[in-house]
């Protein structure tokens, strides 16, 4: 039986981390898109990255294929994809996901914390 723990192990390692200060230079780039996978609540109290797709990850898999009526057109399979949550951990999960639906540009941000300290713009 895997436990979170596990699940985590499996999606750090296939989902690349990089800091916020190197995806803050990808940000505004034509054809990057940053996801907060976080749920609206968590969002509405520390703010998101500047023109971030909401899209939490329990909801993530129907925005993502494009054969589901809630599929989000940002949501390209060669679109680099930059995902962000509180800490880390539910990007990552959030990245596998992706990979594993056939998205192959999938990154790892980190927490919005991070991105915040190192001057990322944000949104409420």
């Amino acid at each position: 039986m895997k436990s979170a723990k596990d699940y985590l192990e499996e999606a750090n390692k296939v989902v690349t981390r990089i800091s916020a200060e190197a995806a803050i230079q990808h940000h505004g780039d034509n054809g990057n898109v940053f996801i907060d996978v976080r749920d609206s609540n968590d969002i509405a109290k520390t703010g998101t990255i500047s023109n971030a797709l909401r899209i939490p990850r329990g909801f993530l898999e129907f925005a993502a294929d494009e054969n589901m009526p809630m599929h989000n057109a940002a949501l390209k399979k060669d679109a680099q994809i930059f995902l962000v949550c509180g800490l880390g951990g539910q990007a990552a999960l959030a990245g596998k996901t992706l990979q594993e639906m056939g998205f192959r540009n999938v990154t790892n941000v980190g927490g919005i914390g991070e991105w915040k300290e190192a001057g990322g713009p944000t949104e409420s």
